[in-house]
């Protein structure tokens, strides 16, 4: 897991002399790519360099850093038989103990990173809605619930941004170029109404709407008689999640509609394939 802001100072509030591990070469396959980090404390850790006995090796050598009052240790660790992984490449892992200037470059650092993720607003605090936003919890993206009602809103995991608006297509104009929007609220009218705001941006990464091939073919037909340009039809994604999994309940259309969403950010044309799956000529 990435290691946020928020970790890094609870790590260094408690142990100010934490050791950084960073990877600074990466030759052949690996498992993380250079620049990829964790902190290690004694008694905590936070970030990833990719798991495993390559990442066991790398906490065990900090930690006797931290003990004997190490500055510092660069590692070279071929990934093979010799320490249980096949990926069969080979990383070099710089360890360094933290001061006030690294303290400081690695909190701004973790910031610029959170700034960068991408932002997923989800239209819709039902079942299936807080289910998404509670399975995008752990991914590094901007979540934000949005719902006319309260009392659906207040149902949601603490962890997760909520927002509650009369005006719900409101929040589609003010998203950062690049965001998804994912509509699945109590109300089809409503849904059209923010889908069509999502479209019409034309630089959403992503646009789905819950529902069925009729439902999407209803809200063709309304977009076009709106008078709305029908050239981003092919840009929404409905039905949501794909149709290899057959089952309707909440969680697991949340972790499919996830996988989806992080396929999308990453730049794959998933509006694309839903049209062609539903022989959509537009």
């Amino acid at each position: 897991m990435t290691a946020t802001p928020r970790e890094i100072e609870t790590i260094l509030s408690e142990d100010p002399g934490a050791i950084l591990i960073e990877i600074t070469r990466a030759d052949g396959s690996t498992p993380r790519e250079v620049g990829a980090f964790m902190l290690v404390s004694e008694n905590r850790v936070c970030g990833t360099i990719g798991g495993g006995q390559l990442e066991y090796l790398a906490i065990d050598e900090a930690r006797r850093l931290i003990r004997n009052g190490d500055p510092a240790a660069d590692l070279t660790i071929p990934l093979g038989p010799d320490i249980g992984q096949c990926c069969g490449g080979r990383v070099t892992l710089g360890l360094r103990r933290m001061d006030a200037r690294r303290a400081g470059d690695l909190k701004a650092r973790a910031m610029r990173i959170e700034a960068e993720y991408p932002s997923v607003l989800i239209f819709g605090a039902g079942h299936t809605g807080r289910a998404l936003a509670e399975a995008l919890v752990p991914l590094p993206l901007k979540t934000c619930l949005i719902d006319t009602r309260r009392a659906e809103l207040e149902s949601a995991t603490r962890q997760i941004r909520r927002v509650e608006t009369p005006i719900p297509e409101a929040s589609v104009r003010e998203a950062p170029s690049g965001s998804a929007f994912v509509v699945m609220t109590h109300d089809h009218a409503l849904d059209f109404l923010i889908t069509a705001e999502a479209l019409n941006r034309g630089d959403a990464a992503y646009v789905g709407m819950i529902g069925s091939a009729t439902k999407r073919a209803k809200f063709a037909s309304w977009y076009r008689e709106e008078g709305f340009d029908p050239s981003h039809l092919p840009a929404l994604v409905c039905p949501i999640g794909g149709n290899m999994v057959r089952d309707k309940r909440p969680p697991i259309i949340a972790a499919l509609v996830a996988a989806e969403l992080v396929a999308a950010l990453a730049g794959v044309n998933l509006a694309a394939d839903n049209a062609h799956r539903l022989g959509d000529t537009d």
